[in-house]
C-alpha cells in the first residue's frame, strides 16, 4: 500500500472511531449466585457523559431485560454506591425507562403509607426506592445487580442519557406486550391461554365442581364446629387454655382465615394509555370499565372486567361475586380481608373486615393526624358516625381497622423536622411550644410524635365504642410487629387487636412474643404473600422460583404463623395478580390466587386447602405445622453487598 492510500485508511479509521457509537452492554445472572451483577465505566455506553449530574434531573435508558425479576440500577459516585430498584413492565423488548434523579439524590417524600412512599410508578417499568442518598458528583460507573436471579435472565443497555425536562419512557418493541386477554405476550408459560375456546373450557371445568366445605368444618360464620364458647351474637376475641381466638357470633372458636383486595375482575387495569403505545394488541371495550375500591373515581379499562364478560356476559358483576363465595367456600377461606369490594361484603355470606376512613390520617404527615387542629375531633366523629352505624347490628363483620403501614415510624426526628419547616398548622405550633418547654432533642422530638399518635387512636377509639360497641378495634395494620415499646403500650390502652403486616418466610416467634408479652392481645397478620416470575409480572416481596413454591413457601408461612399461641388471623395480599402494567403506584406483583383470566393458581389454592384443614389443630397444638420450606425464597430487602 503507498502512502497515499495509508494516510487515507488511516483518516477513515479515525472518522469511524468517532462517529461509531458503543454498543452497549449486556449482563448475563447467574441463578447460581446470591447475587449476580456487573458494573460499567459510563463511557462503555456512552461516551461523553459528564460526572457532575447537577444540572440535570432525569436519566434515560434505553434497555431490554429478558425476565420481569426485580434487578438494581446503581452508579458510583464520590458519596458511594447509589442504587434503585428496578421493575420492567415490557420483558423481551426493547424499551425506554427513564429514572428522576431526586430518587438518588433526595429521601422519599411525604407519603400516607409505606408503599405510596417508596413506590414510584413510570410507563414501562416501575421504581422502589432504596440505597443511599447523595449529590450525583463524580459519576463514572453504572452497576447492575440481582438478588436470587431465576433462570440466568440477562439485561442490556444500549444507551445512557441525562436531561432537564422529562423525555418521558417508550415501549420500542414490534410486537405488543400484553396481548388481548390482559397476558404477557413476550413469553410463554403451562397454562397459558391463546382462545377463548381454552378459556370456556377451563371455567367450565371450574364451574362443574362441588361447592361444599365440608372439609374445613366450620359453622355458618366459618368458626370451628369442634369448640362452643359463649356466644353473644358478634366477633369477639377470648383466651382459652393458653390459646388466643376469635370466637364467632355463635360461639365456636374462629381462625381468621383471610385475603384482601377481594374484587370481581382484577388484575388488568390499563392507565396511561397514551404514553403507551404499542404496547396493547388489543383494548378492552369502553363499556367495561372498572373502579377499583382506593384508586378513586376514575374508571378505566381492564381485561380483568373484559375476561368476566367473556365468561359470563351481561350477568357478569352478579354471577362474578357468587363465584367468589363459592370459591372461598371451596378453598378454605371464611375472612373477607382489607380493601375488598363491597358488593361482595354486603352479600353477608363470609365474615369480613373494615377500614376506617376520612379519619384525618394526614400523607403530608407520613400517615401522622393533627389532632391540634379545632375541627379535628368533630370531623373524625361524624366519619366514624357515618361509617359504622350501618353495620353495628352486623354478625358478619369482625371489626375495624383505623389504618395502614404508617410511614412516620422510626422517622419520628425527620418528621418533626417536615413540620417544622413546613406550613403554619396547629401541629406545628404545637410541636414549637412542646419543644420550647421540654428542650429540643431527638428523645424530645419522638416522644412528641408518639404523644399525638395516642390522642389520635385513643379519639377514634372513643369514637368506634360510641357508636359500634358491637365490633372490634382491630388496630393499625403496622409495616413490621418490631415496634418501639411506647408504641406497643400505647396499642395496649386502645385496641382489640393488634395487627400487621409481615413480608418475611415466615414471622417471627420472637417477634410476636414480645409483641403479646407487651400489649397482651392477639393478633392478626394483615399481609403476606410469595410470587415469581413466569407471567412477566414482577415476583412480589418474597420470591420463589416457581408456582409449585408459592403453594410450599404458603403453607410454611400460615402454619408456622399459627403455631403461635397469640395469632388469631391471616390475610393473604391478595385475591387476584395485580395489574401486568402496574397498578397505581406502580406495583404489579404476581401475588394472586386467580389471574387476569379469572382462573385459579392451582399449587396456590391447593396448598390452602390442605392447610385450612389443619389449622384448628395447628393452633390447638395437637398437630405440628407444616415444616418444609421453599427452595429458594428471598425477600424485597437490603440486597448482599456482593459483586461478580
Amino acid at each position: 500500500m503507498n502512502k497515499k492510500n495509508l494516510l487515507l485508511s488511516l483518516i477513515i479509521c479515525m472518522l469511524y472511531s468517532c462517529t461509531t457509537k458503543p454498543a452497549g452492554v449486556k449482563i448475563a445472572f447467574d441463578s447460581a449466585k446470591e447475587v449476580s451483577g456487573k458494573k460499567f465505566a459510563l463511557s462503555d455506553i456512552t461516551p461523553g457523559l459528564p460526572d457532575n449530574w447537577d444540572d440535570y434531573n432525569f436519566v434515560t435508558l434505553e434497555m431490554r431485560s429478558t425476565t420481569s425479576q426485580r434487578f438494581h440500577i446503581g452508579f458510583t459516585t464520590d458519596n458511594g454506591y447509589n442504587e434503585l430498584r428496578i421493575m420492567c413492565y415490557t420483558p423481551g423488548a426493547w424499551t425506554r425507562l427513564t429514572i428522576p434523579l431526586k430518587f438518588y439524590r433526595q429521601l422519599p417524600g411525604s407519603a400516607v403509607d409505606l408503599a405510596a412512599t417508596y413506590n414510584q410508578p413510570r410507563f414501562t417499568g416501575w421504581v422502589n426506592l432504596g440505597g443511599k442518598r447523595g449529590a450525583l458528583h463524580g459519576v463514572d460507573s453504572i452497576g447492575v445487580r440481582m438478588r436470587m436471579p431465576i433462570g440466568n435472565p440477562v439485561v442490556e443497555i444500549k444507551s445512557i442519557t441525562l436531561s432537564k425536562d422529562d423525555p418521558g419512557d417508550a415501549y420500542l418493541g414490534d410486537k405488543p406486550a400484553v396481548d388481548e386477554f390482559g397476558q404477557w405476550n413476550l413469553g410463554e408459560w403451562d397454562g397459558k391461554v391463546h382462545s377463548i375456546d381454552e378459556l370456556q373450557s377451563d371455567w367450565q371445568k371450574e364451574d362443574a365442581e362441588p361447592v361444599t366445605g365440608e372439609a374445613f368444618n366450620y359453622s355458618k360464620y366459618g368458626g370451628y364446629k369442634q369448640k362452643q364458647v359463649k356466644a353473644t351474637g358478634f366477633f369477639r376475641t377470648e383466651k382459652i387454655d393458653g390459646k388466643w381466638w376469635f370466637v364467632d357470633p355463635e360461639g365456636y372458636l374462629f381462625l381468621s382465615v383471610g385475603v384482601d383486595c377481594v374484587h370481581p375482575g382484577g388484575g388488568g387495569m390499563v392507565r396511561d394509555l397514551e404514553k403507551r403505545d404499542g404496547m396493547f394488541k388489543e383494548l378492552p371495550p369502553d363499556s367495561l370499565l372498572y373502579t377499583r375500591y382506593g384508586q378513586g373515581r376514575r374508571r378505566q379499562p381492564s381485561f380483568g372486567t373484559w375476561n368476566l364478560y367473556r365468561r359470563y356476559g351481561s350477568e357478569y358483576s352478579t354471577k362474578a361475586n357468587d363465584n367468589i363465595i363459592n370459591r372461598m367456600t371451596r378453598w378454605g377461606l371464611n375472612t373477607i380481608a382489607n380493601w375488598s369490594s363491597g358488593e361482595v361484603m354486603e352479600l353477608n355470606r363470609k365474615a369480613f373486615i373494615l377500614q376506617l376512613r376520612n379519619i384525618g390520617i394526614n400523607h403530608e404527615l407520613m400517615g401522622l393526624t393533627d389532632v391540634y387542629d379545632p375541627d379535628f375531633a368533630a370531623k373524625a366523629e361524624q366519619s366514624v358516625k357515618d361509617f359504622v352505624t350501618p353495620q353495628k347490628e352486623n354478625p358478619w363483620l369482625l371489626g375495624y381497622f383505623l389504618g395502614n403501614e404508617p410511614a412516620w415510624l422510626g422517622q419520628e426526628e425527620r418528621l418533626c423536622g417536615m413540620i417544622l419547616d413546613g406550613k403554619d398548622k396547629p401541629i406545628k405550633a404545637e410541636l414549637q411550644k412542646y419543644l420550647a418547654a421540654n428542650g429540643d432533642s431527638p428523645d424530645k422530638r419522638k416522644q412528641f410524635i408518639f404523644s399525638t399518635f395516642d390522642k389520635f387512636i385513643a379519639s377514634v377509639n372513643g369514637f368506634l365504642k360510641k357508636y359500634d360497641p358491637n365490633h372490634l378495634n382491630m388496630g393499625i395494620r403496622f409495616g413490621s410487629g418490631n415496634l418501639n415499646a411506647a408504641i406497643h403500650e400505647i396499642c395496649k390502652r386502645h385496641f382489640d387487636v393488634f395487627s400487621f403486616n409481615c413480608y418475611e418466610l415466615k414471622p417471627s416467634v420472637e417477634m410476636m412474643n414480645q409483641t403479646i408479652e407487651r400489649t397482651g392481645l392477639p393478633m392478626i397478620i394483615g399481609e403476606y404473600h410469595f410470587g415469581t416470575v413466569d407471567r412477566g409480572m414482577a415476583q412480589s416481596l418474597w420470591q420463589v422460583d416457581s408456582q409449585e413454591e408459592r403453594g410450599v413457601a404458603y403453607r410454611y408461612y400460615t402454619e408456622q404463623a399459627y403455631s403461635h399461641p397469640g395469632l388469631i388471623g391471616t390475610a393473604y395480599f391478595q385475591w387476584c395478580d395485580q395489574d401486568l402494567t402496574g397498578r397505581f403506584d406502580g406495583e404489579n406483583y404476581n401475588c394472586g390466587l386467580v389471574d387476569v383470566t379469572d382462573r385459579p393458581y392451582k399449587y396456590q389454592i391447593e396448598a390452602m386447602k390442605t392447610t385450612a384443614t389443619r389449622l384448628y389443630d395447628v393452633h390447638s397444638g395437637a398437630v405440628e405445622p407444616f415444616n418444609r420450606q421453599p427452595k429458594r425464597a428471598c425477600g424485597h430487602g437490603g440486597i448482599p453487598d456482593l459483586w461478580e
